[in-house]
């Protein structure tokens, strides 16, 4: 670490300048804007040469020897270099940059080192880690904090609190975020590991979940990304892409998340976590999403595969239309104006955005009602007049 800071002092003194960033604060009229100055993208832009200095060398080798560090060797590693650049680029170089940004540069002080490297044996050594992935939420505003469960929640972000741990993390953000109503919150997903896990949590699956969850739930232009980032023991672990489906805003407007839909996006992350378990229902899911995306004529044949693999099974898709009509109908006209609409739909006509909303509030009651098979069952039941139609959940009126 010494010779990492005699190294880059310097640089420093030979006339080598620090990049660095203006943050806008909202201040009214009066715009304030904080200086901060670059030192991980510094320090990460000569990562090379510091990792090959000797006292760099020796504490590769030590931390490759112990295996509470086993979480910081994986980070990343795979396909993008070894694990012991894994350690570098999550160790090494973050418990420099934490020493350079306290010590204000690169002029060493020993209270400063001690510190922080006081908070990484924690983190290597105590029983259990706190992990934490925030990614950027746009299209979707939000007054307070909604729980989606398992660890996932949708809040609005704190002034500055990327750029507090990833100083160069405002070229990494959407365009106007924090600036627009539907720019201001972040998808979060915090979790406790076991001292023993050595594998993160697969967190662009899980929020690409709670993103499809989302959309579902509110039918707005929802998207989160491009990137995550993470902590670990609140110290920054790494940056991550988004999956592209769940990074990429689909057309439609933006909306708001209240307590009413935060439980329903809830209820269906839920149950989207058990879709692999039903290859036709992640089909569909799949479908109706990439719909989202599509013009015509690809948006309409993603919205009858995405039918036909719901509720269409080896009856095929005129089946699959009247179990939508009678599933989403009240009365026996709305069951008659679905029915007109989706007929429309499958006989080559171009989706109409309330075909696709009937599709969405398809899967929406189907994922609720938790048993596809028995759903299907009752609709033909329902139809035949052998019983009344399956009720419609309660918390599906989106």
């Amino acid at each position: 670490m010494l010779a990492s800071f005699a190294v880059l002092s310097r640089e420093v003194e030979g006339g080598s300048e620090i990049p660095f960033s203006f943050e806008e604060h909202d201040g009214g009229k009066r715009p304030l804007y904080d200086y901060r100055p670059l030192v991980g993208g510094y320090v990460e832009a000569r990562a090379g040469r510091l990792a090959a200095l000797p006292d760099a060398t020796t504490a590769l080798e030590e931390l490759w020897r112990e295996p509470a560090a086993a979480i910081f060797a994986r980070a990343h590693a795979g396909g993008e270099g070894s694990e012991k650049d894994a350690l570098v680029r999550t160790v090494l170089l973050p418990l420099l940059t934490t020493v350079a940004e306290r010590c204000g540069g690169f002029d060493w002080h020993d209270e400063v080192f001690d510190r922080a490297y006081g908070e990484l044996e924690r983190s290597l050594f105590g029983t259990r880690r706190a992990y934490a992935a925030v990614a950027p939420l746009i299209g979707l505003g939000a007054g307070s904090q909604v729980e989606l469960g398992r660890g996932i929640r949708v809040r609005v972000a704190a002034a500055g609190e990327l750029a507090a741990s990833w100083p160069d993390a405002a070229r990494l953000l959407p365009p106007a975020f924090g600036r627009e109503p539907d720019r201001t919150c972040v998808l979060e997903l915090e979790r406790p590991l076991q001292a023993a896990e050595s594998e993160p949590p697969d967190a662009p699956a899980e929020l690409a979940d709670a993103v499809t969850a989302l959309r579902l739930a509110t039918a707005a232009a929802v998207a989160a990304g491009p990137v995550l980032f993470e902590r670990l023991d609140w110290r920054p672990y790494g940056i991550r892409p988004v999956l592209p489906i769940a990074a990429t805003q689909p057309l439609g407007e933006p909306s708001r998340l209240d307590s009413f839909r935060g439980k329903l996006a809830s209820d269906l992350l839920e149950r989207i976590s058990t879709a692999d378990d039903d290859p036709d229902l992640a089909e569909s899911l799949d479908r109706w999403e990439l719909s989202l995306f599509a013009s015509e004529p690809f948006r309409s044949e993603q919205l009858r595969e995405a039918l036909m693999a719901l509720l269409g099974g080896n009856d095929g898709l005129w089946a699959a239309t009247v179990r939508t009509a009678a599933l989403l109908g009240e009365t026996a006209r709305e069951r008659v104006d679905h029915l007109e609409r989706l007929r429309a739909l499958c006989g080559g006509d171009p989706a109409k955005p309330s075909t696709l909303d009937a599709v969405r509030r398809a899967l929406l009651e189907t994922l609720l009602h938790g048993d596809r098979a028995a759903l299907v069952a009752a609709l033909d039941e329902s139809l035949l007049g052998l019983r009344a139609r399956p009720a419609r959940s309660l918390t599906a009126v989106a």
